[in-house]
């Protein structure tokens, strides 16, 4: 390992779900039952601490995929992915039950082998990952497909994003300067950019006639959100008529999705014992499992990744 602490902060659900749609479902236990997800993401864990060399990993976890508050700021939120609604408790996702029936097995399996998992009530794991991020006293390397975590990044704390959507084995890594040659906007605005120009994987509209060349060229020119209806309310500001319109149509809005696009900074979760384990925390444990779900050679690369010393 390198002499300088590292923090690998794990979007976990994004991990799972590549290794899930990557990985064959024809992979099973001794049982039959489907191990593509355990056996994927124990590949990628194992690739990417050895080839990043984190001192310090937690894998961040989404205890809720669509908290209630995010719902009540923007309704539209995430709602085309809800197969079931459940009054009082979490809403259902709409995913392959062979990979709902997996996460408990992953949990077990990071949770024998000593690798931190942690979550927190009607928080998603972005915002577990905003918080530690935040928290962190080294450099630290956020593993997730999402762009929405590019908000995080910062140079001069050395946040930065190892991005996945093509792949842990191609993934790149985004920092400050990627932000401003990808999108024309420095890093801090990209949660401001992202609001205006919406997501739809996310169930974000944006605003209506907005999109990433207008969103960009907003932020550069006018600062954060407040900034940007600041002048579309303002008659001596540059900004088109038609533009000003835009703007003062969607105020409402922003003004609720920039909460729900945010990332919690400081949400309330416990300290936990980041540190890479030299040996599996439950030896016997760890064992039962890679024989009952037969993780044979993933189990053993991911020895060797993180036991090697």
């Amino acid at each position: 390992m390198a002499d300088q602490q590292r923090l690998m902060l794990l979007d976990a659900a994004s991990l799972y779900f590549r290794a899930f749609f990557g990985v064959p479902e024809s992979m099973k236990s001794p049982d039959g039952k489907p191990v593509n997800a355990i056996r994927g993401l124990l590949d990628f864990i194992a690739r990417l601490v050895t080839a990043h060399e984190p001192t310090h990993v937690v894998a961040c976890w989404d205890d809720d995929w669509r908290p209630a508050w995010r719902v009540a700021l923007v309704p539209s939120y995430k709602s085309h992915r809800v197969v079931r609604t459940v009054k009082g408790g979490r809403d259902i996702q709409e995913q392959p039950s062979a990979l709902t029936a997996q996460e408990p097995v992953i949990r077990e399996v990071l949770d024998a082998l000593g690798i931190a998992v942690l979550g927190g009530e009607e928080l998603e794991a972005d915002d577990v990952i905003g918080t530690l991020s935040q928290r962190a006293k080294m450099p630290v390397d956020v593993v997730t497909g999402d762009r929405d975590l590019f908000q995080l990044v910062d140079d001069e704390r050395e946040v930065r994003i190892l991005y996945i959507a093509r792949g842990v084995g191609r993934l790149e890594i985004v920092d400050e300067g990627v932000v401003e040659k990808k999108y024309g906007i420095p890093g801090r605005l990209y949660a401001d950019f992202a609001t205006l120009r919406g997501d739809n994987s996310d169930g974000l509209p944006g605003v209506a006639g907005v999109g990433d060349k207008t969103a960009a060229s907003l932020v550069t020119t006018y600062g954060d959100l407040d900034g940007i209806v600041a002048a579309a309310n303002d008659d001596t500001t540059g900004m088109s008529p038609t533009l000003k319109s835009k703007i003062k149509a969607g105020e409402l809005y922003l003004t609720a999705a920039r909460e729900v696009v945010l990332v919690a900074r400081n949400a309330d979760l416990p300290e936990v014992d980041a540190k890479l384990p030299k040996a599996p925390k439950d030896t016997a444990k760890w064992k039962e499992l890679t024989e009952r779900w037969g993780l044979s050679s993933s189990a053993e690369r991911v020895n060797d990744a993180l036991f090697k010393g």
